[in-house]
């Protein structure tokens, strides 16, 4: 365990949330005698986006067998208080193990908790076991789910270690070593000189908002993957013409822009620009087609 003087004798905090998805309220006195994992989400967070497919496997594979896992979602933006975007997030991601809405961050600050993505696994007595922040570390993650589930009903048949995990263990392992870090684009984070605006933009704490069409917001970077959480604002679906050193990006198009070049921003979401970008700097140029857009931050990967 990592971060905390005093986690040894860490238990399960009071889960006191504003609202439950997909389960009645849970409390640690009902819990006892589950092994369970909270998971400390964000729905557009790409790290957080990276460890979902094997958040899911635990429950799916484990739930029965004693794991009880929790997602908890504390929102980095505005948008994220906002219960029909939490909802289809939800919906979108396949998440079918309860939620606990944490928009006051009070269950946050009650298991001591500084960043997204964070794991936390408590064993049967309540007691936490271990922690994870951000990606990685799946395999050591299950050993122990699969050591608590046994300790707690030792006659338990455990079924193999997940496609999941397995994948992630036999596979190349990324790495991140002199990609672009997050860039924050609104005045409470953003740094200057990371990135350029041109024609009309309002500077907004958490976003930079597109004023005119044509607008242009320009990204020197270092990555083979570029994400963005952006929202449409309040008049509807907006779009923006994406390129990649000043041209089509062609095969290093993200899963979001279509073969127009366009990406269609049409929820408070994560979307993904570039994919397979060559080695070495590159510069991203996204064009408003109309006023409102809102952009938040960039995130990268290998």
């Amino acid at each position: 365990m990592t971060g905390h003087v005093g986690w040894t004798e860490y238990r399960l905090p009071p889960i006191d949330v504003r609202r439950w998805v997909n389960s009645a309220p849970l409390t640690p006195q009902e819990l006892r005698g589950r092994v369970v994992l909270v998971d400390v989400w964000e729905y557009t967070c790409v790290n957080w986006i990276r460890t979902a497919p094997y958040v899911r496997a635990w429950h799916r594979d484990y739930h029965d067998l004693g794991l009880t896992v929790i997602g908890a979602h504390a929102p980095e933006f505005g948008f994220g208080r906002r219960p029909e975007n939490i909802d289809r997030a939800i919906r979108d991601h396949g998440i079918t193990y309860p939620v606990a809405i944490d928009d006051d961050y009070t269950f946050w600050r009650a298991l001591r908790n500084d960043a997204w993505p964070a794991r936390y696994l408590f064993d049967a007595d309540g007691r936490l076991a271990d922690r994870w922040v951000g990606e990685g570390g799946y395999d050591r993650t299950e050993t122990l789910i699969r050591r608590l589930v046994e300790a707690a009903t030792p006659a338990t048949a455990l079924p193999p270690v997940t496609p999941e995990v397995t994948a992630f263990v036999t596979g190349p392992q990324p790495t991140y070593a002199g990609i672009t870090p997050e860039t924050y684009l609104g005045a409470d984070r953003g740094v200057p000189g990371t990135y350029a605006l041109t024609g009309d933009w309002r500077v907004e704490g958490e976003y930079v908002e597109a004023g005119v069409s044509g607008a242009e917001l320009v990204l020197p970077f270092t990555a083979g993957e570029v994400n963005l959480v952006a929202d449409p604002g309040p008049e509807g679906p907006a779009a923006v013409r994406v390129l990649l050193d000043g041209r089509p990006a062609g095969d290093a198009r993200g899963a979001d822009v279509g073969p127009d070049d366009r990406a269609v921003v049409d929820r408070a979401a994560m979307i993904r620009l570039v994919d397979g970008a060559p080695p070495g700097e590159h510069r991203l140029t996204l064009r408003a087609e109309r006023p409102g857009l809102r952009a938040y931050v960039f995130t990268f990967g290998p």
